[in-house]
């Protein structure tokens, strides 16, 4: 192993020599609710998309058009949700942190009250609005992820990522059941007037208390920002001491940067990783997506409000694995560190564990898939169902943590990418999956599904194995041009 270089580059641009001053500021305290802020924002993420679902049937009646009709607000919400981030994740590597949360948040408050407000009789409008909703609310991933990288070192990483993914996780397991409670006790409108409140409150509480964390601006948070960058009330952080940039900041106040995110694409460790990410994630947003249609039709007694109940164990499975998670990426990683010295590979730290959560989802959707075929008793899908939740969201964490381990200045370009790949790979797939359990049964449907899980794993290898490489070419010929 001695012909794979080490993992300077990622060390290098995460720690500080002793004698000066750290990598991040903040204390361990801060940076908790740093990221508790910024999980709140990635809640609002996926909610619009899944708190409508259960309006959808009412909403047709309301604006006198067919199910399959309004199912295009849908379709339209997903695809803007993989192409926003891809813009505003660049931008926020440039231009801060900050302002571009104020800026979607706005987007969101804003389209969200249209919504409410849209006359049935503008069907156009309404799907229009839901491009800027979507628009306004897929960017607070990468924008999260983009934070998390400012402030933490990888032997932390793994920790704050898996907490902060419970927000965008948990949405789509709660958000059915607050969505059909509203819809059914105060009309369909009543749920964007609760999006609006709710993400007015997150908007106030970024304005007020988040700092800009944007390493080409504040450095390591001890540098000056300007006045339009900083927090109204500066609550983290303001008992920090001024000191002068280090070698540290000054590498990370000037990196070269490309508002361009599809150039990432061409990295093969990272066209891996959101190959991976995508093809798990979006067989995972099928299971959970069609869990009311498809109990409705195989448990017919159970009622809507338990129908909405039915999500919760997936996302109690996620609460489980992003806190297993997380604290095993930081502890593997501090271990495998310590035990190969040199050798240490970033890539060999974080995807040591995905073949075990890997193997365990395969198992899971195939059971999934067979459970239902053959009508079994209610309670064993959702058992499998916290299993999915916490072997998603798993590994979810692991590859978007390798993803801003190795692409540091680009997080959330890096972050945007992934959320592109897994949200048109979910709407393509949600978009076949009712034609194919009709042709081919649930069982053999999600046979077939966990069958290309399965080959993704040599993609795992792979990139344990060829990765550093590719990092190292990478990195030596970045290093040239900016020489």
């Amino acid at each position: 192993m001695t012909d794979v270089p080490p993992d300077e580059a990622v060390r290098s641009s995460n720690s500080s020599p002793v004698n000066e001053v750290p990598y991040s500021i903040y204390s361990r305290k801060e940076k908790w609710l740093i990221v508790a802020m910024v999980a709140l924002a990635g809640f609002y993420s996926p909610l619009p998309a899944n708190i409508y679902f259960p309006a959808i049937p009412t909403i047709a009646k309301a604006f006198n058009k067919s199910t399959d009709l309004i199912n295009q607000t849908v379709t339209v919400y997903l695809v803007f949700q993989g192409i926003s981030p891809m813009l505003w994740g660049p931008v926020s590597d440039r231009r801060g942190r900050r302002p571009v949360y104020l800026v979607c948040l706005s987007i969101l408050v804003g389209s969200s009250i249209g919504m409410a407000l849209c006359p049935t009789d503008s069907f156009w409008l309404l799907l229009l609005l839901r491009c800027f909703q979507s628009g306004g609310s897929a960017s607070t991933i990468a924008l999260g992820a983009g934070v998390i990288g400012d402030i933490s070192t990888p032997k932390e990483r793994g920790g704050y990522f898996g907490m902060f993914n419970l927000g965008p996780m948990l949405a789509p397991c709660i958000a059915p059941a607050v969505g059909g409670a509203l819809s059914q006790s105060l009309g369909w409108r009543a749920i964007f007037w609760f999006i609006v409140i709710m993400v007015a409150l997150c908007l106030l509480c970024i304005a007020l208390f988040l700092p800009e964390t944007l390493r080409s601006v504040a450095g390591n948070g001890s540098i000056p920002v300007p006045r339009h960058l900083r927090p109204a009330i500066p609550v983290v952080g303001r008992k920090a001491v001024m000191s002068s940039p280090s070698s540290d900041d000054i590498l990370n106040r000037n990196p070269k940067q490309s508002l361009n995110p599809f150039i990432l694409f061409t990295y093969p460790d990272v066209l891996v990783l959101v190959t991976f990410t995508g093809i798990v994630y979006a067989v995972n947003y099928t299971i959970t997506a069609t869990i009311s249609s498809s109990f409705a039709i195989i448990y017919p007694s159970l009622s809507e409000t338990v129908l909405g109940l039915c999500y919760l164990p997936s996302g109690a499975g996620m609460i489980i694995g992003s806190s297993l998670t997380g604290k095993m990426l930081d502890w593997e990683y501090a271990r495998i560190k310590a035990k190969k010295g040199d050798n240490f590979t970033i890539e060999y730290a974080r995807l040591r564990i995905m073949p075990f959560y890997l193997l365990l989802f395969i198992g899971c959707v195939i059971g999934w898939g067979w459970c239902l075929e053959f009508n079994s008793h209610v309670a064993v899908p959702l058992i499998l169902a916290v299993i999915l939740g916490w072997t998603s969201i798993g590994i979810l964490n692991t590859t978007m943590t390798l993803n801003i381990d190795i692409l540091q200045t680009r997080s959330s370009g890096a972050t945007a990418c992934t959320n592109l790949v897994r949200c048109s790979l979910a709407a393509v797939l949600v978009s076949l999956i009712d034609r194919m359990t009709t042709r081919m049964g649930l069982g053999w449907t999600y046979t077939f599904w966990g069958g290309i899980c399965a080959l993704l794993l040599p993609l795992m290898f792979l990139e344990m194995k060829m990765g550093p490489r590719w990092r190292g070419k990478r990195d030596l010929a970045e290093k040239a041009e900016e020489a």
